[in-house]
């Protein structure tokens, strides 16, 4: 998903619920959305009541509760916490690291996370195939992460810089992530998503780069001065340098 640099896609921000916190609590949010999309893919999703969820976890139907807002919520457990993740980092570098340089770190950090838990990585894209509510909230979800990081660049990028660079910026770095996460994905973890990410990130250091350069030439191409011996080959050498710079003009 690519956001305009013109109209942003507006999206429904609502309150967060406070969430159990403690690791033992953390592991019974994955089991259930575990168990969930199992059950989803076995039965089918409109065929599987959160009922039949906390059935099938040994859980009551309140105690879903405490952890989802709704069914569409049980293939999504770990999104806020990696947002929580990728704004902290965010912040610890903020302060000595070259922006671009921050976000790619904290895009890092997140995929290194997505790969902690292959399993609900593997069922969540098997199940977003194929159920159209849960891709949608899979577009809503992805998002936040790009909003976080384009208000990130746009805050901390040096004065003067193009009001586009944020959103391009950001929208590229999420892209990549993406790729090298939906490869990995459909590889079922055959591929190496992080020298994916790695290798996709040396590209946009690269572009950033050449662009920062055409951002000091200006539009004056300058003058080189140099001392050469007066020989016939060093004039038949200018010359050709001097028609080959005025070819390009």
């Amino acid at each position: 998903m690519t956001p305009h640099p013109t109209t942003q896609p507006r999206t429904t921000q609502r309150p967060t619920t406070p969430r159990p916190t403690t690791q033992r609590s953390a592991e019974t949010k994955y089991d259930i959305s575990e168990t969930a999309m199992g059950l989803f893919l076995e039965r089918g999703y409109e065929n599987v009541t959160v009922e039949d969820v906390a059935e099938a976890v040994g859980v009551s139907r309140r105690t879903i509760f405490r952890y989802f807002d709704s069914k569409d919520e049980l293939a999504f457990p770990d999104h806020t916490e990696r947002i929580h993740l990728v704004e902290s980092r965010l912040a610890e570098l903020a302060p000595t690291v070259d922006p671009v340089e921050a976000v790619i770190a904290a895009t890092e950090a997140s995929l290194r996370d997505f790969l902690r838990r292959p399993e609900l990585a593997v069922r969540r894209y098997q199940l977003t195939r194929i159920v159209p509510q849960l891709r949608d909230r899979e577009v809503i979800e992805n998002e936040r992460y790009v909003r976080c990081q384009r208000a990130f660049l746009r805050e901390h990028l040096p004065a003067g810089s193009p009001h586009f660079q944020s959103v391009a910026l950001a929208a590229l770095i999420d892209g990549i992530h993406r790729s090298a996460l939906g490869n990995w994905v459909r590889s079922e973890g055959r591929t190496d998503a992080l020298a994916e990410l790695a290798e996709g990130m040396e590209w946009v250091r690269s572009l950033v780069e050449r662009g920062n350069d055409s951002a000091g030439d200006g539009d004056d191409p300058g003058l080189l001065v140099a001392v050469l011996p007066d020989t016939a080959r060093t004039r038949r050498t200018l010359t050709q340098l001097r028609d080959d710079a005025r070819e390009n003009l």
